[in-house]
């Protein structure tokens, strides 16, 4: 899996000041770091070889040659990439809009399927197939996410409890129990009323699988199953735009999945939702 500068990007802020002073230089001069044994690394970031090895693992490498070898793929896709993003200005014109927009969004997916483990990816498939109740908490723009995936959900007749509202989420995270799970989506796994969410789940033995950006945060620290969104927002486009649709990428991943695995036994209620749906369109005469 390549993604290596994403990764550093993404963990920037909860690495130590010494593994940033490693972090940084690999940013700066990748092509050169990819020449360099890790005695050289070291020696120019001014660290100890341990501190260069401690951030291979923080990135999820095995070790330095791991992390040389996703380095080295990520400067080759870098030659390839023609797609440069560049946040919208103002007084743009509606055709560079349309571009930017659209290219975000698209290096927002291709950022969040780098960084996706699949092992945690398949134990999530596997934790949601079996339990009868899946709830998704989340709030801002995260909470239209959790929105869209009990939605989804209800479909394949999985009980489901969404809501926006922090004090709904305290409630309904009450009435959960072992074998149930409860998804929670905070990108920066930092919001306050999601992390209070978390703790009550917890005590109901439910597993808790949350989707927020690549690295230590509160919100994964406290789950069972971690998965990982990732996406760069600009300052014209700081409304979440680009994560929500890394965030909305996973759901589908995971709906789509869970409904592979148990097809046969969800495909009558995908029949009943199809057609009770079918009602509710305009007929030509």
């Amino acid at each position: 899996m390549a993604g290596c500068l994403l990764r550093i990007r993404e963990i920037m802020n909860s690495l130590t000041p010494k593994e940033k002073k490693v972090a940084s230089y690999i940013l700066e001069y990748p092509a050169e770091v990819v020449g360099h044994s890790i005695e050289e690394l070291a020696r120019i970031s001014q660290v100890s070889i341990s501190t260069v090895v401690r951030l291979c693992k923080s990135l999820g490498y095995s070790g330095y040659k791991e992390l040389l070898r996703m380095l080295s793929t990520d400067l080759v896709l870098m030659q390839q990439d023609s797609i440069t993003y560049t946040d919208v200005r103002p007084g743009d014109s509606i055709d560079m809009i349309v571009r930017s927009v659209s290219m975000s969004n698209t290096k927002a997916i291709e950022n969040t399927l780098s960084v996706l483990d699949e092992k945690e990816l398949l134990r999530a498939i596997d934790v949601i197939s079996q339990a009868e109740r899946v709830d998704f908490y989340g709030v801002g723009s995260s909470g239209n996410v959790a929105l869209d995936a009990n939605n989804k959900f209800m479909r394949i007749n999985k009980i489901s409890i969404a809501s926006q509202d922090p004090h709904v989420q305290i409630l309904s995270a009450t009435t959960l129990k072992a074998g149930d799970v409860a998804v929670l989506i905070s990108y920066s796994g930092e919001t306050m009323d999601i992390l209070e969410t978390a703790d009550i789940v917890r005590q109901s033995g439910a597993t808790i699988i949350s989707i927020t950006r690549l690295g230590k945060n509160p919100l994964s620290e406290l789950a069972d199953i971690r998965l990982y969104s990732s996406s760069v927002e600009g300052m014209v486009r700081s409304g979440a735009m680009s994560s929500r649709i890394g965030q909305l990428n996973i759901i589908d991943i995971l709906y789509t999945a869970v409904t592979s695995c148990e097809y046969d036994k969800v495909k009558p209620y995908l029949d009943r939702t199809r057609i009770a749906t079918s009602h509710k369109r305009v007929r030509s005469s």
